[in-house]
């Protein structure tokens, strides 16, 4: 099945609001800077046991942190 659609997140808004660097917050969920750096700009869609542990660590639900929009639905 082919996915016409992405996920957004707001990792730069919660890690902000949690003052962490980019760095340090691949600290925290065990993966390298340049993966937050891509997550961050939508160029790269997390693993599900990824995006469940971002989400665990700023005690969020995960879809309060990461969104599917379909091409062409959002801002509409």
């Amino acid at each position: 099945m082919k996915s016409d659609g992405f996920i957004k997140n707001r990792l730069a808004i919660l890690r902000a609001e949690k003052g962490w660097s980019q760095k340090e917050l691949a600290e925290k969920v065990g993966v390298s800077r340049q993966t937050i750096i891509s997550l961050e700009g939508s160029r790269y869609s997390p693993s599900l046991i990824l995006a469940f542990e971002i989400a665990y660590l700023f005690n969020k639900d995960i879809n309060e942190v990461f969104q599917y929009e379909r091409e062409g639905e959002g801002k509409g």
